[in-house]
């Protein structure tokens, strides 16, 4: 494919091969699209002592000028949204109108830390007369970033735009399986005139590069998205060496539809947004409690929309869910839907593979799933929806918060006093009402319980990027 980028490693300023490659594989296909280069040990090394030298020259470039960097960067990947978009659905399987907004997004990222860039301020504290002290924020020096495969270019936005807004630098490893959004960002910033090491992009073997740069005195910050597993370990790991992490981790979001809803404007919206990415989101709606009031109308809606989504190569018009985007998830949510049915659920549509080329999943719906089949405490990250009935708030709420996950909650009610006790209830980093959009670029998006900690966006996400000195001022020697 033509539109599909010659994947590099970026250190130092330069593009870089390696002799030992991985595959790249079109989801919707299981064609080989290109090849990627993997990082030994000495390129390690090398982005390590590049970003070293970025972060000397970065930290002391000013605000007002990392902002414009940035924002050049934002323009040069928003010209060229279309090329990217058919590189991430290539790599992917998402249809190609999620790609485009996908890169619309990643810029937005970018763009709004350009603007927190100039806007991270101390402040002065008085305390005795002729003493004084002030609190300053600091970059916190180079960060290691670790991003996922299901947003290629929007997750490597997020953690790029806060380290460089913040005066860190920063280097990324991106998914392999999905590593053209990233190499384009890379692009874009050194089209825009980045200094070389502030950003650099290496893949390989994760295991290996995750635990030879955390052991490294100079990786001030590890930023993770991904898996509760992978982020315990890293975590782990980390804290050997007393570095800090920011961590955003597995979600199991819960829906809970109130008797007072549009019910079904409700379970179509949510229906839509389930199957977006092909539920590979860490946000997905996915355990729905339905007040029994409600339940018939619910099912029935959301049931007859799972079971129209246009499901196809990303590529081909009017497709609205893809493939999903490795092989390993089939047999996995195969595994999650006959383990429910096995224990009593109901299964309403899907819950197969769909033909036997590419990894096509159906659109899946289980109904009245026990509490204590797998997928009640596991996350699908795929095209599968638990619909069950609820008696009351009460019990909904219980529901809701009775997994180890707190990453995104949602509810459909028009009554203030309903919303009142969800807001205070729902064990939740993010709770959206009436809508299943989770986080925006301008608000502080990250999880609680087993779902981490620390937050990317809003006016909090520069924070995680930087370090509090308090410098005192005495106008005499005490």
């Amino acid at each position: 494919m033509t539109q599909y980028p010659d994947l590099h490693l970026y250190i130092g300023g330069e593009w870089r091969k390696t002799p030992d490659s991985l595959a790249v594989l079109n989801p919707a296909t299981e064609a080989e699209i290109a090849r990627l280069p993997h990082a030994r040990r000495s390129d390690l090394d090398d982005a390590l002592a590049a970003a070293e030298a970025g972060f000397r020259l970065w930290r002391r470039t000013a605000p007002r000028d990392r902002a414009d960097i940035i924002l050049k960067a934002a323009a040069i990947m928003r010209a060229r949204q279309e090329e990217i978009a058919l590189a991430i659905t290539a790599e992917h399987g998402k249809p190609l109108a999620q790609a485009r907004l996908e890169v619309i997004r990643g810029c937005e990222f970018l763009e709004w830390d350009a603007g927190e860039a100039v806007r991270t301020y101390g402040r002065v504290i008085p305390s005795a007369p002729g003493v004084r002290y002030i609190v300053h924020h600091q970059p916190v020096g180079v960060v290691l970033g670790l991003s996922p495969w299901n947003f290629p270019m929007s997750q490597p936005c997020r953690k790029v735009a806060g380290a460089l807004a913040s005066g860190c630098s920063i280097i990324l490893k991106a998914a392999e399986e999905t590593p053209a959004g990233a190499l384009h960002i890379a692009r874009a910033f050194h089209d825009a005139g980045l200094p070389p090491g502030v950003l650099n992009l290496v893949f390989g073997t994760p295991a290996m590069i995750s635990d030879h740069l955390i052991r490294q005195d100079a990786v001030r910050l590890v930023a993770f998205t991904g898996s509760t597993a992978v982020g315990r370990h890293l975590t782990t790991l980390a804290s050997e060496h007393m570095t800090p992490v920011l961590m955003e981790l597995g979600g199991h979001a819960p829906v809970i539809v109130c008797e007072d809803t549009d019910v079904e404007a409700a379970a179509i919206s949510s229906a839509v947004r389930k199957y977006r990415n092909a539920g590979q989101v860490c946000t997905s709606p996915t355990r729905f409690f339905v007040h029994e009031g409600a339940y018939d109308r619910f099912l029935t809606t959301f049931v007859d929309r799972a079971a129209r989504t246009v499901t196809g190569n990303g590529m081909e018009a009017g497709v609205e869910m893809g493939p999903l985007a490795n092989e390993r998830r089939l047999p996995a949510l195969q595994s999650l839907v006959e383990d429910a049915v096995a224990k009593g659920a109901k299964l309403c549509t899907g819950g197969a593979r769909i033909g036997n080329q590419g990894y096509f999943f159906a659109p899946t719906v289980l109904t009245n799933v026990p509490a204590h089949a797998r997928v009640m405490q596991e996350e699908p990250f795929g095209p599968l929806a638990v619909i069950n009935p609820v008696t009351s708030l009460d019990e909904a709420i219980a529901k809701a918060n009775s997994v180890p996950y707190g990453l995104a909650a949602y509810a459909f009610t028009n009554r203030a006093d309903y919303a009142d006790r969800m807001t205070d209830e729902v064990e939740a980093g993010n709770l959206s009402f009436n809508t299943l959009e989770a986080s925006l670029p301008e608000t502080p998006f990250g999880g609680v319980k087993s779902s981490g900690y620390g937050r990317e966006g809003g006016t909090e996400g520069l924070l995680n990027y930087m370090v509090v000195k308090t410098v005192s001022h005495s106008m005499t020697i005490v």
